[in-house]
Formats: C-alpha cells, structure tokens, sequence
C-alpha cells in the first residue's frame, strides 16, 4: 500500500482507477481518460496533484542560497508571488529535478516532484550548510490543480468571495496567499487554470465543491497525455541528473547574466554549450497509422541516432506525437523504428497544443 492524499476517499467514491505513483496511490483515470482529456481541452478538469512536495525556504541567505542552487535566477522575482520555473543541477550540470519557485517577499515557496522528493531534499539540505536559510517541507498542506479554459470561472464559484477575486485576479504564473491558501495561475496541460495550496482538511469539501461546478476529476493518464501535447518535460523520462538543461529543451530557462552569478553545474554547462554538440530534444509528428511510444529509435540520415523519450496517441490531434533526443544538427525530418518497421516522422520543436490549438504548421 502507498501514502495516500487528503483526496484517497473522493477517488474511490468516483470510480478512480487507483495506481502506484512515485509511492502515492493515484488516480490513473476515473473510466475514460480519453474523455478526461478532452475535459480540460474544452471546459475545465482538476487533478490531485498533493503529492508533490511543497518546501518553504527563508532565512537571511534564502535569495543567495537560491541564487546558488537553481540554473535560473531568482533575482527575477520583482513582483510578490511570481513563479519562476528552474532546474536544480548537480556540478557536471545534470538535471537533479524541475522546479517552480515562487517570490513570497523575504521568502520563497518551491514545488518539487514527488518521485524525486527524497533526493531533492537531501541535496537542497547539505547546499544550505553554507548558508543562513530554513527549508520546511509542508507535508500538511494538500494541492489540488484545476485546468481548463473554463477552469478559473469554475473554480470562482466553488470559493470564497476573498478567494475567488484572487482567482479572477491573478495574472498568468503569479501566486498569491488568501485565508490560508495559496492560489497560483499556473499548470502542466498546456491550457490556462490554476494550482492550489489548501490545508489538508479542506481539500475534500473544495474538491467537492469544484465538483458541484461541473468540474470533471481526471487521473495521471490525461495529466501525461496533455502535458506531453503541451511539450512539457516529465522528469525521469525527458530528463534526469544525466542529461544536462540544454538536451532538455530547458535552455530558455538558465540565466546566464549575470556572468558572475556562479551557480552549482554552470562550468560544467558552459563547456557543453560552448561545444555545441550535445543533443537535442525535439517534436516528432506520425500522421500515418501507428503509435509513438518511449526508448524507439529514432533514425537521423547522415548523423546518427536518437531516441524517443516520451511518446503517445494525441487526443486532440488524431494521431501520435513524441519527444525525442536526437543528434545536434537534425532537420525535419526522421525515421522511427516501430517494431522493425521504418515510419517517416516530422521533427519540429518541442509543443503541439497550447490553449486548445494546434500549434505546428
């Protein structure tokens, strides 16, 4: 048996499909994942994603401690509540986790994975030995992501009129305390919504209440499928403490000005960059008959091979799309082996729907 969420008892009273997860035991879906997925493309879905690891950190030293630790730079964090997402490397600059920071004032708020909790903390606690910080975990607290283009309106109803100004309010990853919660405007789907904070024993009444609005619950199998639509990065799939930001598509998110800013992994990053052939993590589209799936090979002409790292049937586009790691210098096209079979793909960047829309010509 694994941890259970706040929210174990509302999955087994919706028909939830219960999973092993990280430990958790989570929904994978609630009788048709497909549906659920298309639930939140057009309307409004919400995910028990308590199982991530909540961690305040203050202290004196926190904004130098996070300077240190994180590839991108908390010194970007001008206005109270905006969220920043980052890796966390280690020094020969792979990926120990992705993360999103929030700028509290004189603190932080940082969401880490769950499979990666105990590492996590592990390292975050013996880099600030060097510094006057406090790292808490908040296991009290549960969270509940609520996604759709009509997710912010619904989740409007379900609340206070204190919490629902913040929610009609806030603008795109920005996050904001109100009567002990912690509303944040961001997600993992690829559509607009929110990612809240809420004490442990108020979880399921505002499940319930989302609910009652005509919110559809959904599992982890339309969280992989949307976010991967979305070209969002799963951590130990598309990236791990063996591949560095740039082989991630995470590139856009390292601050490398200031230049004497000296964060854990950036020598090592700095010659990987300066080199310019590491790989790279692209899009793949198979508009014929067949289904991507992760640890295919991918086949580049002249340059070598690559592979998928995570791969699917697209609900939204009718027909499967992957990421893959493929060599430097790959054009726009490819060839997939599927089971012995070579099907011709598209390689584009990374990202097939946002807000409901195709986003590749």
């Amino acid at each position: 048996m694994g941890k259970k969420t706040a929210l174990y008892e509302a999955h087994q009273q919706a028909g939830g499909k219960l999973v092993d997860f990280g430990g958790w035991d989570m929904p994978l879906h609630y009788g048709s994942q497909v549906e659920e997925h298309h639930a939140v493309r057009q309307d409004a879905g919400m995910f028990d994603v308590s199982h991530m690891t909540v961690i305040d950190i203050s202290g004196q030293d926190a904004r130098d401690f996070l300077r240190t630790l994180l590839a991108n730079d908390v010194d970007k964090l001008t206005t109270p509540g905006k969220a920043l997402y980052s890796g966390m490397l280690n020094s020969e600059g792979g990926v120990i986790d992705d993360l999103i920071v929030y700028g509290m004032g004189d603190w932080y708020r940082v969401v880490v994975n769950c499979a990666t909790r105990e590492k996590d903390l592990e390292w975050m606690t013996k880099q600030a030995a060097r510094f006057e910080v406090s790292l808490e975990e908040r296991p009290e607290m549960a969270m509940i992501a609520v996604q759709g283009p009509n997710a912010r309106e619904k989740a409007a109803l379900s609340v206070s009129a204190a919490k629902a100004e913040v929610i009609r309010e806030l603008k795109v990853f920005q996050g904001k305390e109100v009567e002990g919660w912690f509303i944040a405007r961001t997600g993992y789907t690829g559509e607009d919504g929110l990612e809240i904070v809420v004490p442990e024993k108020e979880a399921e009444s505002f499940w319930k209440a989302l609910l009652e609005a005509g919110v559809r619950p959904a599992g982890l199998g339309a969280r992989d499928t949307l976010r991967l639509e979305a070209g969002m990065n799963l951590y130990g799939s598309d990236m791990d403490e063996s591949i560095n930001p740039l082989s991630a598509n995470m590139g856009w998110c390292v601050a490398w000005e200031p230049a004497d800013r000296d964060f854990i992994g950036r020598s090592a990053l700095e010659a990987i960059k300066a080199d310019g052939q590491y790989d790279r993590l692209v899009g793949l589209v198979l508009e014929q008959r067949g289904v991507l799936r992760p640890g295919q090979k991918v086949i580049v002409e002249g340059l070598g091979e690559g592979v998928i790292t995570s791969g699917t049937f697209s609900p939204t586009l009718g027909h499967a799309i992957a990421m893959a790691r493929v060599p430097a210098g790959t054009g726009s096209e490819a060839v997939v082996d599927v089971r012995g079979k070579s099907l011709p793909v598209r390689v584009i960047k990374a990202g097939f729907v946002r807000n409901g829309k195709k986003v590749f010509d």
